[in-house]
């Protein structure tokens, strides 16, 4: 039986732009997918994202976010597809809150254009809004939306381009840790020098079964879209994406994917289990998603004209785990991304192959390690 020098299992973004790196610096590659691709039961699908530079107090994201975009830029180039969108990425809030305070550091500390609005010249500039007097909003220039289906597609096609082999629809039964892994699936059995697990929600099921007991959280969040009373007053030429991390953190898209329908949701949803996801009860996100839209964007219909979904899979802290096996050093471990890591994989990826590849990392991943968790000591 041939021995890969890589097996990564978990074909979203953080597994495919990890596996397109491996492929990328000649390491014999294969990406495992449990669902046959493309699927919607994970945290990847969907056609867009928010990306921004700034961070706020999670500085070491913001620096990320440097490289991260060139490497958007890299892929977009390599693949011949459009992958960004840049109409920019407009924060509000109080101006003493400290998402605001610490997007408008973050951005002056990397030299990032952006716009600080008071009131009147946010209500001016976007009359779609209903702001309290007591907000300001501040513009992200190099802000705005990623084309995520095309995205992932593009780690894919070029991971496959480069040598990669991609195998969908075999869901792993059980791993072997060793020197050289053994990785069974509901199709086959392989082996690997090292083993990548970036299995988004089903980290919650899979890493305790190596030992690893990371707190990790999966939650529904319904992705809602709301129909504009103005058809073409949320487009991307009068709209850019939006956070509003008051009481209550919601963010929108432009006018994209549906026409005339704008992308409103709350960042957080219930507890729900990823293979019984469609069980989890979202009246209660419903009720406060019609109370904001209501409120603040009077310009859209109370009630939502589609309702999709999207699994996060939290860490307590929001930090994403980038590490290795406490006791098996060959297996690494990407996961608890928190509902913000697809704008971060091509670093993702490319540290994620640092580490397979025993290379020092290229960013400091001391907020990111399994052992900053007590009870996510090994057992095995």
């Amino acid at each position: 039986m041939a021995v890969y020098d890589v097996v990564v299992v978990g074909a979203g973004i953080e597994g495919s732009a990890t596996a397109y790196n491996l492929a990328k610096n000649g390491q014999k590659t294969l990406l495992v997918e449990q669902f046959p691709l493309p699927h919607s039961r994970g945290s990847s699908h969907g056609q867009s994202r928010i990306t921004r530079v700034a961070y706020g107090t999670d500085d070491h994201y913001a620096i990320m976010m440097k490289e991260g975009g060139n490497l958007w830029r890299e892929l977009e180039r390599e693949s011949g597809t459009p992958l960004f969108l840049n109409c920019g990425c407009l924060a509000v809030g109080k101006p003493d809150h400290p998402f605001i305070n610490g997007t408008i550091s973050s951005l002056s500390r990397h030299g990032i254009k952006h716009d600080v609005l008071q009131c009147g010249d946010l209500m001016d500039r976007y009359p779609m809004l209903s702001m309290p007097s007591d907000h300001i909003g501040v513009l992200d220039h190099s802000g705005g939306v990623l084309w995520a289906d095309k995205a992932l597609q593009s780690f894919q096609k070029m991971y496959v381009q480069r040598g990669g082999e991609l195998r969908d629809g075999e869901e792993v039964t059980d791993i072997l840790p060793g020197l050289v892994i053994t990785i069974m699936t509901s199709k086959s059995q392989y082996k690997a020098k090292n083993l990548v697990l970036t299995v988004g929600p089903w980290a919650t099921k899979l890493l305790p079964r190596l030992g690893i007991h990371i707190p990790l959280e999966t939650v529904l969040i319904p992705v809602y879209y709301w129909k504009e009373k103005q058809k073409g007053e949320f487009s991307s030429d009068h709209f850019p994406t939006f956070i509003h991390n008051e009481d209550t953190h919601v963010y929108a898209l432009p006018s994209l994917e549906y026409p005339g329908h704008v992308k409103v949701c709350h960042h957080d949803g219930p507890i729900a289990d990823p293979d019984s996801r469609d069980k989890a009860d979202t009246q209660a996100i419903m009720k406060l998603m019609q109370q904001y839209v209501t409120r603040y964007m009077p310009s859209l219909e109370t009630t939502p004209s589609i309702t999709e979904t999207c699994i996060y899979t939290k860490t307590p802290d929001r930090q994403f785990v980038l590490d290795r096996h406490p006791t098996h050093k060959n297996i690494i471990i990407g996961a608890g991304f928190s509902g913000h890591g697809f704008k971060l994989s091509p670093v993702v990826g490319k540290v994620l192959c640092e580490l397979v590849m025993d290379k020092t990392p290229s960013y400091d991943l001391s907020p990111c390690r399994i052992g900053r968790f007590p009870q996510s000591k090994s057992h095995l």
